[in-house]
């Protein structure tokens, strides 16, 4: 892992020590280029980190249930071949967002010694 200094306005400052340790996934997650209603799932998981929530927290986190819902139509379409292309841009982001998910899920665990 490499180190960064950067200088930053002391307001932004306060806020990203705020973050705790979360600090470099809300980065990460902040510069995803998702095209679709998909950012707003990513906005919805970047201020629950912005909380900086505990371990079990984030174990614990589950996209809002209109994401859910959202995702249920799109594989449901998916299966019936009837996805456009906007719709399986987005099933694609929704597929890479729970992907990300998972892994942060699993990195939370193997570092706290808990199980998902």
């Amino acid at each position: 892992m490499i180190e960064m200094t950067v200088q930053v306005p002391d307001a932004l400052a306060a806020r990203i020590q705020s973050f705790g340790s979360w600090f470099p996934t809300i980065l990460e997650l902040s510069l995803l280029d998702f095209q679709t209603r998909t950012k707003e799932s990513v906005s919805g998981l970047i201020r629950f980190l912005e909380k900086n929530p505990s371990s079990e927290e984030v174990l614990k986190y589950h996209a809002s249930e209109k994401t859910h819902d959202r995702l249920k139509q799109l594989l449901e379409l998916n299966k019936e071949g009837l996805l456009c292309e906007s719709d399986n841009l987005e099933l694609d982001e929704m597929e890479q967002l729970e992907h990300l998910v998972v892994m942060l899920k699993a990195k939370v665990a193997k570092e706290n010694n808990l199980k998902l």
